[in-house]
């Protein structure tokens, strides 16, 4: 008998001191294409996510608790989106900061919405993603980045009166993404005078594109705008160089990678991608940049995203006074700012970033710079 009574003894000590040590903790997630052909993205997001956990950490946490970071790799996979998704919300964390490929959030946000968890990719741009989670009622859906078709609405006219008499070629990769963004800017630049003398989708993860190059070059393409990744971009680059073709190619935020250059080559410069307002540039992160960098990594393209996601979801829960996903989610859109290493950032009510800006960048040199 007094050994059960022991052992019961010490099973419920056992237990209110875990109890106690998970109060002190909560975790969030991370995810995106940690390995594959976009893992530069993941990296992005990994030293992102983790930079910020560590810098609130050290500010005391969130409301006295401590952050842990779970880093998971979906590939930008949408199978594999959903396979994480469900393992995500089966280990009880409620904080996604993710998925990076719209092909990949838009079903992962389905499992998210049904758990009741709170995710927030800071780097999907499909307007599909809040848009349906708004005709669903899923009010834990976000977005801490831009949509394509603010992108379209600001590179779509530039592209119809700056190369107006120009043949324009628009071309995407089928994905969520690419051909989402292709869309967007192609009915902009109709809108503003320019109709395109092709409109195509190409196969991802191909090697040869020198049918297509032939094509574009029968066709005397003077400009393509290409929705789709760096990979892709930097071969049909080489191989229309190789052919001793030159035109002027424009993307989206997709290449703000040095793999872009690395695949490209010289045959990359001068190339154009379109991407929110330089955030290494702002005052606000300029703490962030530099203890990124001091561990030898460029917090270039969607690092700084990342990083922002988690802030939000730490002055989310300070402002609800509550970890309930949907409390923080509401909290967030309160039409009150909450403070990142981006700038102020408002929510509206689907979840999506106001007054967002943009740049026009171009690759030289293997670097890349605003558009002067």
């Amino acid at each position: 008998m007094l050994s059960k009574r022991i052992l019961g003894a010490a099973l419920i000590a056992l237990t209110m001191a875990s109890g106690s040590a998970a109060a002190d903790e909560i975790t969030f997630a991370v995810v995106g294409p940690m390995t594959g052909q976009l893992a530069t993205i993941g990296d992005q997001f990994r030293h992102g996510a983790e930079a910020a956990v560590a810098a609130i950490n050290e500010a005391g946490g969130v409301g006295g608790r401590t952050i842990k970071l779970a880093v998971e790799d979906d590939v930008c996979d949408p199978k594999q989106a959903v396979s994480v998704a469900n393992r995500i919300v089966a280990n009880g964390i409620n904080f996604i900061d993710g998925h990076a490929c719209s092909g990949s959030s838009i079903p992962a946000s389905a499992v998210y919405a049904e758990a009741g968890a709170l995710m927030m990719s800071p780097a999907s741009s499909n307007p599909l993603l809040t848009e349906d989670a708004a005709k669903n009622g899923w009010a834990t859906i976000m977005r801490l980045y831009t949509r394509d078709d603010r992108q379209g609405t600001f590179i779509g006219p530039w592209i119809a009166e700056k190369y107006k008499g120009k043949n324009v070629a628009v071309l995407h990769d089928k994905s969520a993404y690419g051909q989402g963004v292709a869309d967007a800017v192609k009915a902009e630049m109709n809108k503003g005078g320019l109709t395109e003398i092709l409109y195509d989708g190409i196969n991802a993860g191909e090697k040869d594109y020198s049918a297509l190059v032939t094509k574009l070059k029968e066709l005397k393409a003077d400009v393509v705008y290409f929705g789709g990744y760096h990979n892709e971009a930097g071969l049909i680059l080489r191989q229309a160089a190789e052919q001793g073709f030159k035109f002027q190619l424009i993307m989206p935020d997709s290449i703000a990678t040095p793999e872009f250059w690395q695949i490209a080559g010289p045959a990359g410069e001068g190339t154009m991608f379109v991407f929110p307002a330089d955030p290494q540039a702002r005052p606000e992160a300029k703490a962030a940049v530099d203890k990124i960098k001091a561990t030898g990594f460029v917090p270039e393209g969607f690092t700084l995203f990342a990083y922002a996601t988690i802030q939000a979801f730490a002055q989310g829960i300070e402002r609800a006074g509550s970890d309930d996903p949907a409390a923080v989610a509401a909290a967030l859109k309160n039409g009150e700012p909450i403070e990142t290493v981006i700038g102020p950032i408002v929510f509206d009510e689907k979840g999506d970033i106001k007054n967002a800006a943009y740049d026009i960048n171009v690759w030289s040199d293997g670097k890349y710079s605003k558009l002067q």
